[in-house]
């Protein structure tokens, strides 16, 4: 892996080409943020149309909202011809973003807007390069300003102004031109315009050039001319994420280059240069399963590499209990998993009693195993607009029969893998059975001391076994009465559960599962949980660790992260474990109380309640009143500030590698090195 991340390399010569070239087609560059190009009066028409046409939309909204508190909802709209709105793709997108790219966000959770943004443009350019279209992609990403340039077709130039602008417009339909690509709904790269203050396209080919301009999903300008010598063909996309959606936001670079080298692991042989980075991969879904397995352990039996036609995996088992699973489609992460995920683990198990003539558990057969597993569909089914989940459930029966012939031809002809496999899950049946054993036992023991009302629980009324009613569910780990009295009179009980914990729970670290049912407090929180036999059991969809925002709340929230990762890791990979997040500040003057949750709010705040008003640093849940808890724990309403509404940031294990030594250096004994890092961390600070 060494050899394959570059480092400062600088941009390549045709990217700075078209640069050069798009200037002698459009002279005038707009300018960063308000730049503002001369339209005809017609267009400028237009326009103010579609603004009005906004404006009474947020009438209706602002009218129906004030009917509910007055009760007077036909007495404040009427609802007749006039009370019904077209509105064209890219309005809708700013209407409805959620609907096309999940949650907006400030880019501090990898799945935020920013990165859908992003995503969706370089996903053109892998599209290409699966079409055999350009080798390499040149991007960069400064000052919140993001530069996509692609070597491959080029978009047809007649049609790049509807490529970029038309919903459901592209040849992604056509599966003449585009085979298994990613983009097939035909919105994509359009809600990036429409939800950049600034977006530009250009299009290279065969010495011809287009350029298209856009603020906010309209329209500016528009320009067709001729290159320089030598220019490329292929595809420019230059945008910036507009504040007014986003707020004020920032590309974890992390995060990015995460998404960069799976897009690399994907795509053997493709080159991606980032901000003189580069990002390249020659043995694809092998080179991933290295760069998980560094420092972790060493594999049971060396990798087993499959490709067929519309299924690859690469596999093995490390002396792991824990199941991981990296899956694509069509070069598209689904972190969620899918049918192919579920296919794929069946046609495995079968395979493997089908070699050894046995009727393995499979779980048994699967724990410790360490796969990447890609598959190629012309019409996948996701499950949202994100692509995090595939439903297509035509394709079981042939993952399940493909991967079932690989796996059984692969023991046959590899007699030591066979044998070090089947070690592998006697093992692995052992542990299941001297856990299941154990903590059975207990669980009965711990049952008979566990009231049917949970001490500590404030539970709610729907939980995830009541269906389509608890699919909201959440319950709150709270610390002290303070917290919980101020919760407690705010939730809604019928889908929000609080959990409230006595003080600092004890540290789980390096203990094994036998001890946590010998633990008071931990004991109750599994069972409220539901998790006391399998995490299958799970009561509530969402977990919410809600600490104050001091020393002592975020060792707590370690302590309750420490638990969940060592005993219930399934949890936090399947995204059910949330922070919920407490305002930084609180500016109040006689009349009004404003919470905020950065720095800009508070200055916002500052402002409208005047020279007067009293700044303080918010510390802990139990300051605030229950009769205005409710605003931080229930969802923001169409309308209301970014700083009204519950704000949650879900936990993610970014490289399973890291969780060790994490968990060691947080929550082990290594006294002398925590008080290092503590001490030479003391001088930084922090804007109160």
């Amino acid at each position: 892996m060494g050899e394959e991340k570059k480092i400062t390399k600088k941009a390549s010569s045709e990217q700075k080409e078209l640069f050069t070239a798009e200037k002698s087609v459009n002279q005038k560059k707009v300018d960063k943020d308000n730049s503002v190009s001369k339209v005809s009066k017609e267009k400028k028409e237009t326009v103010a149309a579609k603004t009005e046409s906004k404006k009474s939309i947020e009438k209706v909204t602002i009218s129906k909202v004030s009917a509910k508190k007055s009760e007077k909802k036909s007495a404040s709209v009427a609802y007749d011809e006039n009370a019904i709105l077209h509105l064209e793709g890219l309005e809708h997108i700013r209407l409805r973003p959620g609907m096309y790219i999940g949650s907006l966000g400030d880019g501090s959770n990898e799945n935020d807007g920013i990165y859908i943004l992003l995503k969706e443009g370089i996903d053109n350019s892998i599209d290409e390069f699966s079409q055999g279209f350009g080798d390499k992609i040149d991007v960069e990403i400064k000052d919140g300003r993001v530069k996509i340039r692609d070597y491959g077709r080029g978009i047809p130039l007649g049609k790049l102004e509807q490529c970029v602008s038309d919903v459901n417009t592209g040849a992604k339909y056509n599966n003449n031109v585009f085979k298994q690509a990613i983009g097939m709904n035909g919105v994509g790269i359009k809600a990036t315009n429409a939800l950049s203050s600034y977006f530009r396209a250009a299009s290279v080919r065969d010495g011809k050039m287009a350029v298209v301009e856009y603020e906010r999903g309209v329209k500016k300008s528009s320009h067709t001319g001729n290159t320089k010598p030598g220019v490329k063909n292929g595809t420019y996309l230059e945008f910036v994420p507009d504040t007014q959606m986003f707020g004020k936001y920032k590309f974890n670079m992390d995060m990015v280059e995460k998404r960069l080298w799976n897009y690399a692991y994907l795509n053997p042989g493709l080159k991606i240069n980032c901000n003189g980075n580069i990002f390249v991969s020659e043995n694809g879904l092998e080179d991933l399963l290295i760069h998980e397995m560094e420092g972790v352990s060493n594999p049971v039996y060396k990798l087993f590499n499959y490709k067929g036609e519309n299924l690859e995996f690469v596999l093995t088992h490390t002396a792991s209990l824990d199941k991981f699973v990296y899956s694509f489609v069509n070069g598209q992460s689904t972190e969620d998993g899918g049918t192919h995920v579920t296919a794929f683990l069946d046609g495995f198990t079968k395979g493997v009693n089908s070699f050894f003539k046995k009727d393995y558990d499979e779980k048994d057969v699967t724990c410790g195993l360490l796969v990447g597993l890609k598959i190629g569909l012309d019409n996948p089914m996701f499950t949202s607009q994100t692509k995090n989940k595939l439903g297509n459930v035509e394709i079981r029966a042939p993952i399940i029969q493909e991967t079932q012939a690989a796996v059984d031809d692969w023991l046959r002809h590899n007699p030591d893998v066979a044998g070090a496999l089947e070690e592998k899950i006697i093992r692995n049946m052992k542990a299941r059975d001297e856990i299941n054993n154990v903590t059975a036992k207990q669980v009965r023991e711990a049952a008979k001391t566990v009231s049917l009302r949970i001490p500590k629980l404030k539970d709610c009324r729907y939980h995830l076994q009541d269906g389509a009613k608890g699919a909201n569910s959440m319950i709150f780990i709270t610390e002290g009465d303070s917290a919980t009295g101020s919760m407690v009179g705010s939730r809604d009980v019928s889908y929000q559960a609080i959990f409230s914990l006595r003080g600092k729970p004890e540290n789980m670290y390096g203990r094994k599962k036998t001890a946590l049912y010998e633990n008071e407090e931990l004991k109750n929180l599994t069972f409220s949980l539901g998790i006391q036999n399998d995490v299958e059991g799970l009561r509530y969809n969402k977990i919410v660790i809600a600490t104050d925002a001091d020393n002592d709340g975020f060792h707590i929230r370690n302590l309750v992260m420490t638990y969940l990762l060592l005993y219930f890791e399934e949890l936090v990979l399947t995204g059910h474990v949330f922070i919920l997040e407490t305002p930084l500040f609180r500016v109040r003057n006689k009349t009004k109380t404003i919470y905020c949750y950065s720095e800009d709010s508070r200055d916002k705040a500052q402002k409208e309640l005047g020279k007067g008003c009293e700044t303080t640093r918010f510390k802990g849940l139990g300051e605030i009143s229950p009769n205005e808890f409710g605003q931080f724990i229930h969802e923001r309403k169409e309308g209301d500030s970014e700083d009204v509404g519950i704000h949650l940031t879900p936990v993610n294990i970014q490289t399973l590698k890291n969780v060790p030594n994490v968990l060691e250096f947080y929550m082990g004994k290594n006294t002398p090195q925590r008080r290092d890092f503590i001490v030479h961390h003391l001088s930084e600070e922090i804007d109160a």
